[in-house]
């Protein structure tokens, strides 16, 4: 039998105070993107300080919280319920973050970062990107905990089905957001980690981030179940799919254009 979502999306309350799973979950995020920045930071060819990544994650943190719930607002909608509970615009704690919009938050923020320390953007993308995908994994664990953004039915005897029963029914289901978890986070973080540990062109760390956080979305999306607003695009894609597409597009031109630069340019 598949396991029957049940977690509670609330981690503890403090008197009037709830604390739920999905805010700790991008507490996580930035706790780690701090953690692991301040280790990078240590290598001087990076240019970044141990200060510089304290202002980038108060940055980052708007960014990728504007920009998020935005994202989920513009992309997912429906328009006409927030334009009718516009106060729902902020409620980020019940869930609602559009990766594709954080993204989008992130890159202006580190635009205007670096135009306020007078910094490389290709520079700063760099040092920055390796370290978004754990953040995406620990969005992802919100995910499954509010038990949002489920997968596609699939067969019962699957040893890892699960029932979602904010689904509406009473059928076994893949669980996409764990999928997402390592397709977007873990091997995500691994591949950028692993290509940006020596000097590399400027912009082409930030490049393949592009390419490959569009390729694994599109993968991981074949099992999550479409947007309720959308449904099945043209080729039979969702709306996450498609959003990915112009992602891997920038992401090859860009790569293709700076991969010739020296690492010190």
């Amino acid at each position: 039998m598949p396991y029957v979502h049940n977690l509670d999306p609330i981690a503890f309350s403090i008197g009037p105070l709830v604390i739920r799973w999905y805010g700790l979950m991008y507490l996580t995020g930035f706790l780690l993107f701090l953690l692991l920045g301040k280790w990078r930071a240590r290598e001087s060819w990076r240019g970044m300080s141990p200060q510089d990544v304290d202002d980038l994650l108060f940055y980052g943190m708007i960014g990728v919280i504007v920009g998020g719930r935005l994202g989920h607002v513009l992309f997912y909608g429906p328009l006409s319920y927030y334009f009718a509970n516009p106060l729902e615009i902020f409620a980020v704690w019940k869930g609602g973050m559009a990766s594709h919009g954080g993204i989008i938050g992130v890159i202006i923020a580190m635009a205007v970062f670096a135009r306020v320390r007078g910094k490389s953007f290709l520079l700063v993308a760099d040092f920055l990107v390796p370290l978004v995908p754990l953040g995406l994994a620990a969005g992802r664990i919100g995910n499954f905990i509010n038990g949002e953004l489920w997968g596609r039915v699939t067969d019962p005897s699957l040893p890892w089905a699960v029932v979602f029963p904010q689904a509406g029914d009473a059928l076994a289901r893949h669980p996409s957001q764990i999928y997402q978890f390592f397709l977007e986070g873990i091997l995500l973080f691994a591949m950028l980690w692993s290509y940006s540990r020596k000097p590399r062109a400027p912009g082409t760390v930030a490049s393949l981030f592009l390419i490959f956080y569009g390729v694994l979305r599109i993968m991981g999306e074949i099992f999550r179940e479409p947007e309720a607003l959308y449904g099945y695009m043209p080729l039979g894609m969702s709306a996450g799919q498609w959003l990915s597409v112009p992602m891997i597009v920038i992401g090859v031109f860009c790569f293709v254009i700076l991969r010739g630069r020296k690492p010190d340019a």
